[in-house]
């Protein structure tokens, strides 16, 4: 069934099916740190996955990323070992209840998942200066972080988990890969096939922070202005859509 929506393309239009889909991958899409199965990625999937990392969006087009595959387990360690002496200063910074939640939180898979994934930055890649990045310089960092967005809801489209490893020291990682210096590391991603996924995000079930209504978050023609009455139907429209996602809903049909 093909949708029919003013002033849209047809042949640009999404069937209704392959719309739900998209929303599908981004309202499930799950953070994973302890599920990981040890069966391997075909070689098939893992390059449809960096397939769609690599059509991401790039200011300029300057395609910035490069993907570091790390599977050998000498490599899994050093990078394990980097972890835990970060993460053991990390609980450190956390008080009361806060840091007794944390130090039960499993937040990485390294030796679990079957391939780690560093996701880079070539900041000198399309030269000195660069279309777009001209008085922004950390679009080059942004652009990356789309990579790693497409690359994660591809991977939920094809069963597989991600996780986002974040409590490195940089250097660290720049010693364990070899990293040249131009090169920064903007994602050191856990990937692999999971034995499920939770139906809500691990920290907000464990109680560490609840999802933000997002009508509290839109602002209108300037920050801090609710938009007034003209603003009151879409603010509705947004609490029933955040409603349906949450509750693992899709949206309607396209009327």
């Amino acid at each position: 069934m093909k949708l029919e929506t003013p002033g849209l393309n047809a042949e640009h239009e999404f069937t209704e099916a392959a719309r739900a889909a998209v929303y599908n991958a981004i309202f499930s899409r799950r953070d994973v740190r302890g599920q990981f199965l040890p069966d391997p990625v075909p070689d098939a999937v893992l390059s449809r996955v960096l397939t769609a990392a690599h059509f991401a969006p790039s200011v300029g087009y300057m395609q910035p990323w490069s993907f570091v595959l790390v599977r050998e387990p000498a490599v899994k360690e050093r990078i394990h070992a980097a972890f835990r002496e970060a993460n053991a200063e990390a609980a450190q910074m956390f008080e009361g209840a806060k840091q007794e939640i944390y130090r039960e939180l499993k937040l990485e898979g390294i030796r679990e998942a079957p391939i780690n994934l560093c996701i880079t930055c070539d900041r000198d890649r399309a030269g000195p200066v660069v279309l777009g990045r001209t008085h922004i310089k950390a679009m080059d960092i942004y652009s990356t972080v789309c990579a790693v967005q497409n690359l994660w809801l591809a991977a939920r489209a094809e069963g597989l988990g991600v996780g986002w490893v974040s409590i490195f020291h940089q250097a660290a990682l720049r010693e364990t890969l070899a990293l040249p210096p131009r090169v920064f590391p903007v994602a050191y991603l856990c990937l692999g096939y999971v034995s499920h996924f939770y139906q809500r995000p691990e920290l907000e079930a464990a109680g560490w922070r609840q999802r933000l209504p997002l009508e509290e978050l839109l602002h209108f023609d300037r920050w801090g202005e609710d938009g007034g009455e003209a603003a009151e139907a879409l603010k509705r429209q947004v609490r029933s859509d955040q409603n349906a996602a949450t509750s693992g809903g899709t949206f309607p049909a396209k009327e």
